[in-house]
Formats: C-alpha cells, structure tokens, sequence
C-alpha cells in the first residue's frame, strides 16, 4: 500500500512540473496576441512566484490544519482553474489576475508533498520524486508544441488542464491510501508542530535557508542564461543549435537525481551533498578552459547539472533528522520560499552584471553560489551537533 501511494505522490509532483514550462514555450505567441513585448513574460512569472512565495510561508499552517492529501486536491484544483484561465484570457492584464490561484497552487503542493515524503520516506523516494517533477516539466513544451502546430497557444493551457483533471481524479481516488499508511502519533506530532517564528530562532535553520537560496540562484541562472552563455563565447554556433543548450542543466538535473536515487540510501543526505558540490565545482572550472571548444562547455554543463541534481531533495529530506519533525514543516516551507527568492530575483540580478562585464563573468557567479552554498550547508552541520 506504501508502494501505491508513492506512485501517487510521483504523479503529483508530474503535476507540479507539468505548468511551470508552458509560459516559456508558448510565450513567443502570446506576446503577439497580447501585443506587448517580450520582456513582459518576466512580469507574468515574477507574480507567479510571489504567490508561490507566499504560499510556501503559510504551508506550515496549512499542513498543521489540513491533512496533506487535501492540501494537494485544492491545489491541483487552483492550478486548474489558473491553466483554464491562461487559455481564455484576452487581454494582458488578465494575467496577473488568473497568476494568482496558479501560483499559489504550485507553492501549497511543492511544500506539503516535500514534507510528507520527508517524514515518511526514504533519500531515493526524495529523489525519484524531483525526477518526476522533470518529466512533467519536459512533457508540458510538447503539448504546447502541439497546440500551436495544430491550433493556438490558448489550447496548449486548455489541455494542460484536461491532463491535470486527469490527475487530480486520481488523487481524489487515492485519498484513502493515505489514511492506511500514517499512525496515530503522525497526527499528534502534526498538531505539535512549531511554527515559522519559533522556528526561524532554531540553530541552523537561517543557515540553511541562505544556502539554499544560493543552490536555487545558481540553478536558476544555468537554466536562464546557458544559451546566452553559449552565443556570448562560442562563435559560429547556429541559432537552433544555441538555443537547444538551455536543456543541458536541465538533463543534468535529471540524471544526477536519477543516480542519486539508488545510492542515496547507501551514501547518506549530508555525503551525497558534498559529493554533489564537488561534481558541480568540477564542471565550473571547466567553463574556466580558454578558447575551450563549444562541446566543452556542453560537457561543463551537464556536469554542473547532474552535480547538482541531489542538492535540492537532499537538503529536503534532512529536515526532519537535522531539525526534528517539530519543525520540519515549518522548515521546508521557508527553504521553499528561499528557494523562490533565489530563482525569481538572482537570474535578473546576473543578466544586469553581464550586461555591464560581459556574459563570460557566468562561471565565476556559479562559482561564488556553489561556494556558498556548500560552506553555508557545513556551517549549519555543526551547529546541529
């Protein structure tokens, strides 16, 4: 029955991956129905992760009164109604209206489902279960590819949301799954959980929070500006060829979380960092090579993804043995917010260096993140012990 509701669990967080693409892919032709330029997709997604800001912070709250499985039902349902509602907006301004429900459905659901796999499960679940937020995010460019060979980008939103209902009847199906694998004491240490003021003042919480907000701005910068990068450096590369390398921190991503899923149990959260951070400064420094050829840089950055990949779920899963599972849904609520913070805001903050110091100053801007992250995360170790 464990087996079963964790093959529900992974079928939400496709759900999760399966909005977040979508902007990006059909966004070329929406700015043309909407008739405002294209640097106004910024706007749209900077609203989008507010709400899921705020979300991630009030999920403590929500998890302490709300069982996790309705949690994710309202939240699929609001990211249903934000998907139908892109699908039928007319005008911009209709936007920031229907990025509310759609963020704050993806921040309730990224939360809750983190801590109850936390609480309930092992490292390789954690990381298998971010994989198949991948596959959802990789599936969601070809149904809008779809819609738009066939139809309009409004179609692409549409039957998003039809695949989402999908979802969700199975989450609603599976409800009581989730009772017949949780005891009596989950409920209580439930209710005796800390909120996030109290928590913030526990050693090593604030810690871990920077370094995680400095993971989600490197990550987020890679899969910003990689093609950038490549155009910027590289001369003589094709438009299509360019353009195909913003997936190589993403499939990096994937593999190195695959990979992590079957030696997680055996290595450990803290080791499997560390391990992590050394294959990331490794493909870094591989950026350094001058004049390297372009397929350098192409290894350098599958190699910074796949290092990585286990760093988020990893630091994820340790909330509950590092914090206790008083705290632990407080805390992985404020990393998600952090990790938000860092993706919405840092990426912007590198495109305004690059434009004044050049586009090649990336390395060393992953490099300062990678740095902070890992010595931020071994500082927090030992005020643990």
């Amino acid at each position: 029955m464990n087996s079963l509701l964790l093959a529900v669990v992974y079928l939400i967080f496709i759900s999760l991956g399966l909005p977040d693409s979508l902007l990006g892919s059909g966004w070329p032709k929406m700015q043309v129905a909407f008739n405002v330029p294209s640097s106004y997709a910024g706007y749209v997604s900077m609203t989008i992760s507010f709400m899921t800001i705020i979300s991630a912070l009030i999920s403590p709250r929500l998890i302490k009164r709300f069982h996790t499985k309705w949690i994710v039902i309202v939240s699929i349902f609001m990211t249903i109604l934000g998907l139908l509602g892109f699908s039928v907006s007319k005008e911009y301004w209709m936007l920031f209206v229907i990025a509310v429900p759609y963020g704050l459905g993806a921040g309730a659901i990224d939360a809750s489902v983190n801590h109850y796999v936390a609480n309930h499960y092992s490292g390789a679940a954690m990381n298998f279960l971010h994989c198949f937020y991948g596959v959802g995010a990789m599936i969601s460019p070809y149904i809008m590819a779809l819609a738009l060979s066939k139809a309009r980008w409004n179609e692409g939103y549409r039957w998003t949301a039809f695949l989402q209902m999908g979802i969700l009847l199975v989450c609603i199906i599976s409800v009581p799954l989730w009772k017949k694998t949780e005891s009596a004491t989950d409920a209580e240490e439930i209710k005796d959980s800390a909120g996030i003021r109290e928590t913030i003042k526990v050693p090593g919480v604030i810690l871990t929070l920077i370094a995680f907000y400095a993971y989600c701005a490197g990550e987020a910068t890679c899969f910003l500006w990689t093609p950038s990068y490549f155009a910027g450096t590289k001369v003589g590369l094709s438009d299509e060829l360019v353009a195909s390398f913003g997936s190589l921190i993403f499939g990096g991503l994937m593999l190195g979380r695959l990979i992590s899923g079957f030696v997680s149990n055996k290595l450990g959260d803290r080791l499997l960092i560390r391990i992590g951070i050394v294959v990331e400064f490794i493909g870094i420094i591989m950026l350094f090579i001058p004049a390297a050829p372009y397929k350098v840089a192409v290894a350098a950055f599958v190699i910074i993804g796949t290092g990585m990949g286990p760093v988020y779920p990893a630091i994820q899963h340790m909330a509950p043995e590092n914090f206790g599972k008083r705290y632990s849904a407080a805390v992985i609520g404020l990393q998600m917010a952090s990790a938000y913070v860092g993706s919405t805001f840092m990426p912007m903050v590198f495109g305004i260096l690059q434009q004044h110091i050049g586009i090649a100053i990336m390395p060393v801007y992953l490099l300062v993140f990678a740095v902070l992250n890992i010595g931020l995360l071994e500082i927090a170790y030992r005020k643990l012990v």
